[in-house]
């Protein structure tokens, strides 16, 4: 390739940022790793959108690979929506005629990212596992991960989201300037934030525990979560987590669900009491480390991928766990 042909696929990306105004989401060092991989990137800018959140912007300044961070607050963006969300990434595109806008793949970008491809009338690739040498190829998961797709966007503008748990994070070093943009008014279709539902807590958030333990139906009720699996949760340390079954239940809230529907994890140890092991939730857990499964029935699923397995009555099984750890 000529020194002229490679200058012309060189570009400026765009990171979203993920955090909740005071503390970034660590997904967001682990995309702006996965962007870096691009062969046409050569530089990386970082939008925090939001209010108040000087901290944030701060902490990912830090992240190497970073040219600059662009911060945007306003009263309108401290619960950011699709529609005023996706009009601010619309301009910044337009002012620094970025080519590729990104994010982990999160509850924020499902929601904004889709909207302003189809605002740039464009396809988005998401849920990236992999970037490949080629400008503009990818892989990413289909059918719950029993196939990997490898895609290749021909658009001028790409969207992306990456899946967190399959790049490394990015490393820190010195921070990058930090800038203050202007922000307008930005006219809504008609969506508006209401509340969040998600409960505060000081045990380990789900998303990024380096130890999880998961229940299934089999716990019988939120009480069950509650005396089995909490106590042995606190004694490792580890995030609560569950299965869509055990959430659609009412057992636990859906911020615990992990699987295809819910969170994607990969932490160093999983835990997994009374889940059978359908698909669905194996594609948010099978990149763990080391997975341990907890199951009285012999030909659970569950087993084909576990590291150790226990055939065994989880309401016994379990207490004892937590009794020697």
């Amino acid at each position: 390739m000529s020194v002229a042909a490679a200058r012309q696929r060189e570009y400026a990306t765009l990171i979203v940022a993920d955090h909740n105004n005071k503390t970034l989401d660590k997904c967001t060092f682990q995309s702006i790793s996965a962007a870096a991989q691009q062969p046409g990137c050569n530089s990386i800018d970082v939008l925090v959108l939001g209010k108040g959140c000087g901290n944030v912007a701060s902490e990912v300044a830090t992240a190497t690979g970073v040219s600059k961070v662009l911060v945007a607050e306003s009263d309108q963006l401290e619960h950011p929506v699709a529609d005023t969300a996706t009009d601010l990434l619309l301009s910044l595109q337009k002012a620094n005629s970025y080519q590729v806008i990104a994010g982990a793949t999160t509850s924020l970008t499902k929601e904004i990212l889709p909207r302003l491809a189809a605002k740039l009338d464009v396809a988005a690739v998401t849920d990236i596992i992999a970037v490949e040498a080629e400008d503009g190829v990818f892989k990413r998961p289909m059918y719950a991960g029993n196939a990997i797709a490898t895609v290749k966007s021909n658009d001028a503008i790409k969207i992306l989201t990456f899946r967190p748990t399959s790049f490394d994070a990015a490393a820190t070093g010195d921070a990058a300037p930090v800038e203050a943009v202007a922000v307008e008014h930005f006219e809504s279709a008609g969506i508006e934030w209401v509340s969040d539902s998600e409960k505060a807590s000081d045990k380990p958030q789900l998303s990024g525990a380096t130890r999880v333990v998961s229940g299934g139906r089999a716990l019988k009720s939120s009480e069950g979560f509650t005396d089995i699996i909490e106590p042995l949760c606190d004694k490792l340390g580890a995030a609560m987590g569950a299965s869509r079954a055990a959430v659609d239940a009412g057992y636990v809230p859906n911020e615990l669900q992990v699987g295809q529907t819910g969170k994607v994890v990969a932490p160093e140890l999983y835990i997994a009491a009374g889940i059978s092991g359908a698909i669905q939730h194996l594609a948010g857990m099978k990149d763990s480390k080391t997975i341990v499964a907890i199951n009285k029935d012999p030909d659970a699923a569950i087993f084909q991928i576990a590291d150790y397995g226990l055939v065994d009555d989880l309401f016994k099984a379990v207490p004892e766990l937590t009794e020697k750890v």
